[in-house]
């Protein structure tokens, strides 16, 4: 927090921004600009960098387990619903990337965030080995620094069309469809199994 002096060099008070603004807006007087990469300016990213970052946190890193400094989310509590589970971990997941093209993020770094998503979601289906990658793996925590790296960077790459966000989505919702698929026939297996 710093102490904040007028132009004409009368103090006005401290500075209350939240660190997160100042080092999204290096000039604080300049007006909130719109762009295509950052629609609603600064202040507008920022909070939707604060949005992203509490469902990554609550996702994947929300809890610390006792006695270690490893912490887990809910993102593997909630891909143990047998079915629905992955379906509701993968649109949680897509959520993110989906913000983060909007924010401008690149379609290399895109690309990475839908393979973290599509990695997330095809090991996941696996039982047992599938709820210990999502435990390790936290690829919503893996994506939201992605995004934090390029917004934090001033190099100048080329933007993702629209063409190349609506087949990452494409991809990520048959993903999420096919292991939906999946599990319910893994369910109907076992419950065949058992009735024979």
């Amino acid at each position: 927090m710093e102490y904040l002096v007028s132009e004409s060099g009368e103090s006005v008070g401290f500075d209350t921004t939240p660190p997160l603004l100042d080092e999204m807006n290096e000039n604080s007087s300049a007006p909130s600009t719109n762009t295509p990469g950052n629609p609603g300016g600064e202040k507008q990213r920022a909070r939707r960098l604060g949005r992203l970052r509490s469902l990554s946190t609550l996702l994947d890193n929300a809890v610390r387990i006792p006695g270690t400094n490893y912490r887990v989310g809910l993102d593997p509590l909630i891909g143990l619903i047998p079915g629905g589970g992955d379906v509701v971990g993968g649109l949680l997941s897509m959520y993110i990337v989906l913000e983060a093209a909007r924010m401008g993020v690149p379609r290399a770094k895109l690309g990475r965030m839908g393979a973290n998503v599509l990695w997330e979601l095809g090991i996941g289906t696996v039982p047992i080995i599938g709820d210990v990658f999502d435990v390790t793996w936290k690829a919503n925590a893996r994506n939201v620094a992605l995004l934090e790296e390029h917004l934090e960077s001033d190099v100048a790459d080329q933007r993702a069309s629209p063409w190349l966000v609506a087949a990452i989505v494409a991809v990520i919702v048959a993903a999420v469809a096919g292991t939906t698929m999946l599990s319910i026939w893994l369910i109907r297996q076992a419950f065949e199994l058992g009735w024979s």
